[in-house]
C-alpha cells in the first residue's frame, strides 16, 4: 500500500472513531436537555457536518455550537475547533471560535449562588476545554509545515549531490578525453611521420600521392583532436584559443583531401544564411561519409549533391560498389549514430540505404536555422 492510500485510510478511521464518540456523547446528553426535539435536530446537524470538517472548518464549527449549547456535548465542537486551528489559523476567527467554546463551557460561572471554589474550578475546566484543541491544532499544523520544510531540505540536498556528481562526472569525462587525445595523437603522429618518410623515399608517383594524402589527413586529425580537448576543458581553466569551425565552404577542400574520385554538385536557391551549427553538421556528415567510403568501399567513385533552398539543406552522398575488398578495420557504428543524434537535435533527419548497383547512399536534411 502506498503512503497516500495509507494516509487516506488512517484519516477515514480517525473520522469514524471521532464521529462515533461524538454520537454516543450527544445522544446520552439529549436526555438532560429541556427541549429534546430541538436537541436531537441540532445533534443530527452537527454529526452530519462533522465529516466535512477538513473542507469547511468554520461552517462545521458553527454547525456544532448549537448542540454544545443545548446538550453540553462537547466532543463535536472540540474536534471542529481543533480542525479550525489546524487548517485555518487566522487570529481573529480562531480567537472568536475559542471564545464561543469557552463561554459555553463556563456558563455556570454566571449562575447565582454558585460557590467561589466551584467557579474557579469551572473556569479552569473552561480554559482547558477551549485551549487544548487550539494548542493541539496549532502544534499539528507546525508539525506538518516542519515536515514539508524537511522534505524540501532533503530534495535540495539530493539536488546538490546530483549536481556535484554531474560535475565530477564531467571532470572525469574531460580527463578521459585528454587521455584519449594523448593516446590517439601519439599513434596518428607516428602515422604522419611514417607517411612523410614514405613520401620522401618512394619512387612511384602513386605511392607519393597516397603518402601525401595520409600525412595531410593525419595532420588534420591531430588538429581536430586538439580542438575537441580544448572545448572539453573543465570550467575555471584557461579558455582555449579555438580556430574557426568548418562549414559548407570547406567541403570542397575536404573532398579534395579525401583522395576519392568525387563529383560535387552544389545548388543554392536562397539568400538566407545557413546557421553555423547546421554548417558544421553538414561538414561532419560529409566527413563521416567519405571516411566510410574509404573504409567499406575502397576504390569506389562518389557523387555529392548539396541543395540549399528556402526551407532546408539537402545533402546526398552516393558511392559506387567497391573495386576491391575492404580491409578488416574495426567499426563501432558510433559515427553514424552520432550524426543521427546531431541531426535530430537540430530538427532534421538522416537516412542511409543500400542502392541497387551495390553502392550506398547517405542522405541528410536539416533546416536552415536550428
Amino acid at each position: 500500500m502506498t503512503a497516500g492510500r495509507l494516509g487516506r485510510l488512517r484519516a477515514v478511521i480517525v473520522d469514524a472513531v471521532l464521529l462515533g464518540m461524538a454520537a454516543i456523547e450527544a445522544f446520552e446528553a439529549i436526555g438532560f436537555s429541556r427541549s429534546h426535539l430541538l436537541a436531537e435536530v441540532m445533534a443530527v446537524v452537527a454529526l452530519c457536518a462533522l465529516p466535512f470538517r477538513r473542507r469547511a472548518p468554520y461552517l462545521v464549527f458553527v454547525a456544532t455550537v448549537p448542540m454544545l449549547s443545548l446538550t453540553m456535548a462537547s466532543i463535536a465542537s472540540l474536534v471542529a475547533l481543533y480542525t479550525v486551528a489546524e487548517r485555518r489559523p487566522a487570529r481573529i476567527p480562531l480567537a472568536t471560535c475559542t471564545l464561543m467554546v469557552f463561554l459555553d463551557s463556563a456558563r455556570s460561572l454566571w449562575g447565582e449562588g454558585y460557590p467561589l471554589s466551584g467557579s474557579l474550578l469551572d473556569l479552569v475546566y473552561a480554559v482547558l476545554f477551549a485551549g487544548a484543541p487550539v494548542l493541539m491544532g496549532l502544534l499539528m499544523r507546525a508539525r506538518t509545515e516542519l515536515a514539508v520544510q524537511l522534505a524540501e531540505v532533503r530534495d535540495m540536498r539530493g539536488s546538490r549531490q546530483e549536481l556535484l556528481l554531474e560535475k565530477e562526472l564531467a571532470r572525469a569525462r574531460t580527463d578521459l578525453a585528454r587521455e584519449m587525445h594523448d593516446v590517439v595523437s601519439h599513434q596518428v603522429s607516428l602515422i604522419a611521420v611514417q607517411a612523410g618518410a614514405l613520401q620522401v623515399t618512394a619512387r612511384d608517383d602513386a605511392v607519393v600521392e597516397i603518402a601525401r594524402t595520409i600525412r595531410t589527413l593525419s595532420a588534420r586529425t591531430l588538429d581536430e583532436l586538439r580542438q575537441m580537448v580544448g572545448v572539453l576543458r573543465a570550467s575555471g581553466s584557461r579558455s582555449p584559443d579555438l580556430s574557426p569551425q568548418p562549414g559548407i565552404d570547406d567541403i570542397p577542400a575536404l573532398v579534395a583531401a579525401s583522395g576519392i574520385d568525387t563529383t560535387v554538385n552544389t545548388t543554392c536557391t536562397t539568400d538566407d544564411e545557413v546557421s553555423a551549427a547546421v554548417q558544421r553538421a553538414v561538414y561532419r556528415t560529409v566527413q563521416e561519409g567519405l571516411t566510410n567510403i574509404h573504409r567499406h568501399a575502397p576504390g569506389a567513385q562518389a557523387w555529392l549533391e548539396l541543395q540549399i533552398d528556402e526551407s532546408a539543406v539537402h545533402l546526398s552522398l552516393i558511392n559506387s560498389s567497391p573495386r576491391r575488398s575492404p580491409d578488416p578495420l574495426p567499426s563501432d557504428q558510433y559515427g553514424l549514430r552520432g550524426l543521427r543524434e546531431r541531426a535530430e537535435l537540430l530538427g532534421g533527419s538522416i537516412a542511409t540505404r543500400q542502392i541497387a548497383s551495390g553502392g550506398y547512399e547517405l542522405a541528410l536534411q536539416l533546416p536552415l536555422r536550428c
